[in-house]
């Protein structure tokens, strides 16, 4: 099913209720169609419009200070097949079909580390090596 854009007295209504923090951000919670956590990353007003409005999921990268379109460089893209907003309004959880691995290292999910009484233990090796998605410089 392909997203829908929201309509834009529509989206400026919706946006207005966002709780964006201080930095102007929200924190954004990708999940896929079986409600794996796939990856968090962060949104400002600007790459959530742009979500809802192409299906093209778009963070903020906070290190980079820009907007991230998902897999610009690495192919790996997200497509938004819903999004929801928590009951304070401060984070988002968004639905998406995932091309490929979401975390940087490879992974199809971010939280592949389990914390246990003998430490951190990997729960899955990489699916593709970072530099087959990024060449040389691995982003973080």
């Amino acid at each position: 099913m392909a997203w829908k854009a929201i309509p834009q007295p529509t989206m400026d209504t919706l946006l207005d209720k966002v709780q964006f923090n201080e930095q102007g951000l929200i924190c954004a919670i990708a999940q896929d169609e079986n409600a794996t956590v796939l990856m968090l990353a962060w949104m400002n007003r600007e790459s959530l419009t742009e979500t809802l409005t192409t299906g093209r999921v778009c963070y903020y990268s906070r290190s980079r200070k820009k907007l991230w379109r998902k897999g610009e460089s690495s192919g790996q893209e997200q497509h938004l097949i819903s999004a929801s907003l928590d009951c304070d309004a401060d984070c988002l959880l968004l639905t998406v079909r995932q091309k490929g691995v979401a975390c940087h290292t490879g992974r199809r999910s971010c939280f592949y580390q389990s914390l246990t009484p003998s430490g951190i233990q990997n729960l899955t090796e990489p699916d593709i090596r970072p530099e087959t998605l990024y060449g040389e410089k691995t982003p973080s």
